[in-house]
């Protein structure tokens, strides 16, 4: 199993989650985080620091979010690596208050 991260972090990009990755499996792109699913062992750390709720198990995905799990595979593949905490994207707290976080 993995975690992956979903369409909650777009235009967010909060870095909390890559603090605490044991395995530093989070890669991004301008817009958002992805997970790189070969290196991630579903410790479950970075779930809880997510302050937009945009990480899954993927046994707890809900079924119109399964489309993430592809995307975060072929994204991470060819992204640098965060492994460090950065500025949120701005405008990501109007985000957050949009998505009821």
């Amino acid at each position: 199993m993995t975690t992956i991260v979903t369409g909650n972090c777009d235009m967010c990009r909060f870095t909390d989650c890559v603090t605490v990755c044991p395995m530093a499996c989070f890669h991004g792109d301008e817009r958002m985080l992805y997970i790189n699913p070969v290196g991630c062992i579903d410790c479950g750390a970075c779930l809880p620091v997510c302050p937009v709720r945009a990480i899954y198990e993927v046994k707890n995905l809900p079924a119109d979010l399964r489309p993430w799990i592809a995307v975060n595979a072929e994204k991470s593949a060819a992204l640098p690596r965060f492994t460090d905490r950065a500025q949120p994207l701005p405008g990501a707290l109007e985000r957050k208050k949009q998505l009821g976080f």
